[in-house]
């Protein structure tokens, strides 16, 4: 079993409701992550950074994800990531040339409202992420697995899909 980070930088994965504000936020411990992770048997490390949707991540975060990226003893790391901008936080990963193995992945509805979609999605990347032998930039969403070029968001049937 590879050695293996799982950045959460926030997105619809994480969301919850907050009835005082009357609105979903981002959960920026991840209880979702934690939730799933307390019962697989397999251990890996969990960071939380950046903690916004993925409509307001700016190419700041996305340097701050590079950099957390660049900076980690781990080769391979699988990103909670919202899925609006995720090819774009992809495409970002892809141009640094990162010699690392990069999934991303994330949840259309939020865990807190259905676990099923964001828990498939984690299993489906964790395990993607795991049988991969090659370096790159990756997603997994919607039992789609490939490169990042590969697999996009289709906003009409809403889920993603592969060119």
């Amino acid at each position: 079993m590879k050695k293996i980070l799982i950045m959460s930088t926030g997105g619809t994965f994480n969301k919850i409701y907050d009835p005082i504000k009357g609105e979903f936020i981002i959960d920026v411990e991840s209880q979702a992550l934690n939730e799933i992770a307390k019962k697989w048997l397999c251990e890996f490390e969990i960071m939380n950074l950046i903690g916004k949707d993925s409509l307001d991540m700016t190419n700041h975060d996305r340097l701050e994800l590079l950099a957390t990226i660049n900076q980690s003893e781990y080769h391979h790391i699988l990103i909670v990531h919202g899925t609006d901008t995720m090819d774009v936080t992809a495409e970002y990963l892809a141009d640094a040339d990162i010699e690392k193995c990069i999934v991303l992945t994330g949840a259309m509805v939020p865990y807190s409202v259905d676990p099923v979609e964001a828990t498939a999605n984690l299993c489906s990347a964790y395990g993607y992420l795991n049988a991969l032998n090659k370096e790159g930039v990756f997603i997994a969403m919607n039992g789609m697995m490939g490169t990042y070029d590969q697999i996009k968001k289709d906003r009409f049937k809403g889920k993603f899909t592969t060119l």
